[in-house]
């Protein structure tokens, strides 16, 4: 699960609010509009989505595994 998300903020490690890999994922879930997505506001979703967002970590790193 670690590998995955660490291979997924690839080049944002230090200000994953700032990938547009994960602006993306968030808007396509969400529907939050990704350019008003901030630190504040990229921090509150990965918080209150905890629960869902590691069962999708999860999920990914299994179907990576093959």
């Amino acid at each position: 699960m670690f590998g995955l998300l660490w291979d997924m903020s690839r080049g944002y490690r230090f200000c994953p609010w700032k990938s547009p890999y994960l602006l993306w994922r968030i808007e396509t879930y969400s529907g939050l509009e990704a350019k008003d997505i901030d630190f504040r506001r990229f921090w509150s979703f990965c918080w209150n989505s905890r629960r869902d967002l590691i069962r999708y970590l999860n999920w990914a790193a299994r179907m990576r595994e093959g």
